[in-house]
């Protein structure tokens, strides 16, 4: 008597397509995180007293990390990425003489953010088009599912 042994091959191509679809999904997440994170530095450009610290608006970015997930030969594969960590620019800020404006010092500066909102405008640009091409990613995979169901009936 001859045993049949299931072809694993289909279902591997599954567990890869899913898995492809998860990485593109977190890559959604991550330029999600980062387009908000740059609408707040330009949202607050002109914050020259954030309250918790009486300091003008400090301008945040982000880190990425990849997340790893183990195997079940033992080896650690990437499965996405995530937001590590939110970072606080520790560039200057910049100083205007005004000494009109409410906030000025004793010599009439007054302290604005370390956000320099043009290159805020070239961040978001980036980060929006890296979002349009995992979104494309993530919708081709949704089409390649979905035939594959056709296929199947």
């Amino acid at each position: 008597m001859t045993s049949i042994q299931p072809n694993l091959e289909p279902r591997q191509s599954l567990t890869r397509v899913f898995r492809a679809m998860r990485i593109a999904g977190s890559s959604l997440n991550a330029e999600r995180s980062r387009i908000d994170t740059i609408t707040k530095n330009i949202a607050n450009a002109r914050t020259t007293k954030v309250p918790e610290t009486g300091e003008p608006y400090r301008r945040e970015e982000l880190s990425f990390a990849p997340i790893m997930q183990r195997m079940q030969n033992g080896q650690d594969e990437f499965a996405g990425i995530r937001v590590a960590e939110v970072l606080k620019d520790d560039a200057p800020f910049e100083e205007v003489f005004d000494p009109s404006h409410p906030d000025a010092n004793d010599n009439g500066v007054v302290l604005y953010p370390n956000v320099n909102t043009m290159k805020e405008m070239a961040d978001l640009v980036t980060a929006v088009r890296s979002y349009e091409a995992n979104l494309s990613v993530q919708e081709t995979f949704e089409q390649m599912a979905q035939r594959a169901l056709r296929l199947a009936e």
